[in-house]
């Protein structure tokens, strides 16, 4: 097998140098016609690099004509087949505003938000493209109610909204784990504020009640009772919310403690 893989070898390069110099040929050819077929020849054999080379140079020659929106929207496609999505995002947005009668106009801005969300990173890193994503998929919705594809929609929305559930809660954290009570408060009470419904919410809720009296704890000595006082209440919110939670024990020793230095 490996014998014949080493006999074989010098005409699959042979034939690689020939292809190669055919397609170089072509695309100094000006035969458009000639360049617009062998496009989509490329196209249907899952040769997207090859094809989009011949559509980038078709777009301004074909443009007006009945054939652009074919070329350009191919383009977005093997944009995407590439995995360049922000250039296929792109491509995309620009065909649904250049072709707006087309009869791909509506799966092209599908796609220009899909592409979107293919560029989510995980919820650590910033999440802009989280954000736009989801807008794109409520415009989609928006203007095809009807769609086949907002089942879609709705679950990839729901699954960026909890990434930057995610990524609200974890940074919101850090400022706890960094030992900064009051930065701290006020991240975690903006992440509430922000995602009500946080599955997170039970531990966002015992952080802020801990991070008050930590902070409390180390006042200087005109802000402690306010603190102490503040962490009283946080306690009350927390026991009212979630009677149930393993950490209403912490949580009653916070408030015994701060309960003893207000009334001395």
């Amino acid at each position: 097998m490996f014998k014949k893989m080493r006999r074989l070898l010098p005409f699959i390069l042979l034939l690689v140098i020939v292809t190669s110099c055919k397609y170089e040929k072509l695309l100094k050819s000006r035969d458009y016609k000639l360049k617009y077929q062998k496009a989509l020849e490329y196209y249907a054999e899952e040769d997207y690099m090859r094809a989009d080379g011949l559509f980038e140079q078709l777009k301004p020659i074909l443009k007006g004509t009945k054939q652009a929106d074919t070329v350009f929207f191919y383009s977005a496609y093997s944009n995407y087949y590439e995995r360049s999505y922000l250039l296929a995002s792109h491509y995309f947005d620009e065909f649904k505003r250049t072709f707006g009668n087309s009869q791909f106009a509506e799966e092209a801005e599908y796609m220009s938000a899909y592409c979107t969300y293919l560029q989510a990173p995980r919820p650590s890193l910033d999440q802009t493209y989280s954000y736009q994503a989801i807008t794109l998929f409520g415009l989609y919705m928006s203007r095809y109610p009807n769609s086949e594809r907002v089942t879609e929609c709705i679950k990839y929305i729901e699954e960026l909204r909890n990434k930057l559930v995610e990524k609200s809660y974890q940074s919101a954290k850090l400022y706890y784990n960094l030992g900064d009570y009051k930065a701290a408060v006020i991240a975690l009470n903006s992440s509430l504020d922000d995602f009500p419904e946080t599955e997170y919410r039970e531990e966002i809720m015992f952080l802020i009640l801990k991070a008050k009296f930590l902070l409390a704890e180390g006042s200087v000595e005109n802000k402690r009772i306010e603190r102490y006082q503040s962490t009283v209440d946080e306690y009350y919110s927390f026991v009212g919310e979630f009677p149930e939670s393993e950490s209403v024990s912490e949580a009653t020793k916070m408030f015994d403690s701060s309960q003893n230095i207000l009334k001395n």
